[in-house]
């Protein structure tokens, strides 16, 4: 999963990174509301961590701007703003959740998690497609009732394709949610990934869409 966090607090932005990287989600910060929006309008993200106290546009104004636009993605609020008024303002305008600071990293993580379960309209947080489960809690995969054992980005890539059973994603979109801007990425990265994903799982649980990118289907 791909989070954007946006934190103008750099020792803050750097512990909730590092709370998060065993948890293989994919991480990109941001510390002000004008950058946030751009890449929100140009990158696929699956969640955002949002500061309200932010430079350049601040961060209750990044939260409507997405909401303008349509977006449902799903938006976690950190604030230190903790009066009651404040909170109500934060949902009322788009907020999925709030957390105020200071607060503890394990229901960051829970709060998290129950945000994206809820986006991918989950009533558990086990992922189950063609045979495979991923818990995202344990970091666990099986395939038919055996333990399977993946690299810390072939399991970011399984569990953004079985987030999303059916979509096509391109080599470039899957770089992206995997990787996120970390530099010096091989051309052929997520090849290699998908080929040993096949070879670990079975050869169709990824399918080329040739000329497009790849896809897990369904059934």
């Amino acid at each position: 999963m791909r989070i954007l966090l946006v934190e103008d607090d750099p020792s803050l932005a750097s512990g909730i990174r590092m709370a998060l990287k065993p948890e293989h989600y994919t991480v990109d910060h941001l510390a002000d509301g004008d950058n946030a929006l751009h890449a929100l309008k140009n990158e696929p993200f699956d969640a955002v961590i949002l500061d309200l106290g932010l430079p350049t546009i601040d961060g209750m104004e990044v939260l409507r701007a997405i909401r303008r636009h349509g977006s449902q993605l799903p938006i976690l609020v950190l604030t230190a703003r903790d009066a009651v008024d404040n909170r109500i303002e934060g949902l009322d305008a788009g907020a999925d959740d709030y957390l105020t600071k200071p607060f503890e990293v394990a229901e960051l993580k829970a709060r998290l998690r129950a945000l994206l379960r809820r986006s991918q309209g989950q009533t558990s947080g086990l992922l189950t497609c063609r045979g495979i489960s991923l818990d995202p809690q344990t970091l666990q995969v099986s395939y038919q009732h055996q333990v399977i054992t993946l690299s810390r980005r072939e399991l970011t890539l399984l569990q953004e394709f079985m987030s999303h059973p059916g979509r096509v994603f391109t080599r470039d979109t899957l770089t992206r949610l995997v990787y996120g801007w970390e530099e010096d990425v091989e051309s052929n990265a997520i090849e290699v990934h998908i080929h040993h994903l096949r070879r670990k799982l079975f050869p169709e649980v990824i399918r080329t869409v040739r000329g497009i990118g790849y896809v897990m289907d369904k059934s």
